[in-house]
């Protein structure tokens, strides 16, 4: 019980960071940097570990991440960029914004894809099959996900619509939009994401161990359920974004994306049941410079 004349108050709303950046002598250091970097650190552990698991070899993830990395992270600003050009390019714009990646504005289907391009393109130069990495990777990648929202938190962006909820994130009144100048909390969409990501992981772990799922059919479950979520979360965030037929363009790449996912689970279930078992390799000169133990 508590002492008398002492109650128990919940917090009125999330308390957005006051800073989102530091000053280290002549270099700042951005919190949203720090997110994506710790994001990208994560995947690269769990990846690793599963891939070892699955029969992979020493260095074959860090090799692939030195060409998947820099490959996702110009995708995901090119997809914002062509998603939100009329901030940078219209009349009124700064194109030389286009360029400043720690002001945040990441999409994430632009990361996927060109990520996945660099990936395949180091497995196939290192020789590894590409299906049963991308499942290894797909957990940690969705972590790194999670952890990257964090850093729209620090940035105070891309939240949702009003809310009075013991939840809502409080915003600062230069960060709200015009029509909401005067409202102080809202829908902390970065949140509600983060959480469905930690979900997303670990359904793929569950159903990865229960079913032995194989051939790509873990990544594919990752798009699956990912953009289930997504398509709803979007629902509740008011930043000007493109639209189409009364959706947000995110939208509709989610509903497309779990479309494809879900018939690509069922088509590669019925024609390549199982999990495939890696060959043993000759070892292949690394692309990252880490030699594979002989």
């Amino acid at each position: 019980m508590l002492p008398s004349g002492l109650t128990l108050m919940a917090p009125a709303a999330i308390p957005s960071p006051p800073v989102a950046e530091w000053q280290v002598g002549p270099l700042p250091i951005r919190a949203y940097a720090l997110c994506i970097i710790a994001g990208i650190v994560l995947a690269l552990w769990i990846g690793n570990r599963r891939w070892l698991a699955r029969g992979g070899q020493p260095g074959e993830v860090v090799d692939v991440a030195v060409w998947a990395v820099p490959f996702g992270i110009v995708g995901a600003r090119l997809y914002h960029v062509a998603t939100d050009w009329e901030t940078y390019f219209a009349a009124g714009g700064d194109p030389a914004k286009a360029l400043q990646i720690w002001e945040g504005g990441l999409g994430i289907w632009g990361g996927i894809a060109f990520g996945v391009l660099g990936g395949w393109i180091a497995a196939r130069r290192r020789g590894i099959p590409f299906p049963p990495l991308a499942d290894a990777l797909a957990p940690g990648i969705v972590l790194a996900q999670a952890v990257g929202r964090l850093g729209n938190w620090f940035n105070q962006e891309l939240f949702g619509r009003p809310t009075d909820l013991p939840w809502g994130l409080r915003i600062d009144a230069g960060k709200r939009p015009e029509q909401f100048a005067d409202v102080e909390t809202f829908h902390p969409t970065f949140l509600y994401e983060a959480l469905w990501c930690v979900l997303v992981a670990l359904v793929l772990v569950w159903a990865d161990r229960r079913f032995r799922m194989g051939h790509g059919r873990v990544f594919a479950l990752y798009v699956a359920i990912y953009t289930a979520g997504r398509a709803y979360i979007e629902t509740f965030r008011i930043d000007p974004a493109r639209e189409l037929w009364g959706l947000r363009f995110n939208v509709w790449t989610s509903i497309v994306l779990l479309a494809g996912a879900v018939v690509y689970i069922a088509v590669s279930a019925r024609v390549r049941p199982g999990r495939e078992e890696l060959r043993v390799r000759q070892a292949s000169p690394s692309l990252s410079g880490v030699e594979p133990p002989t």
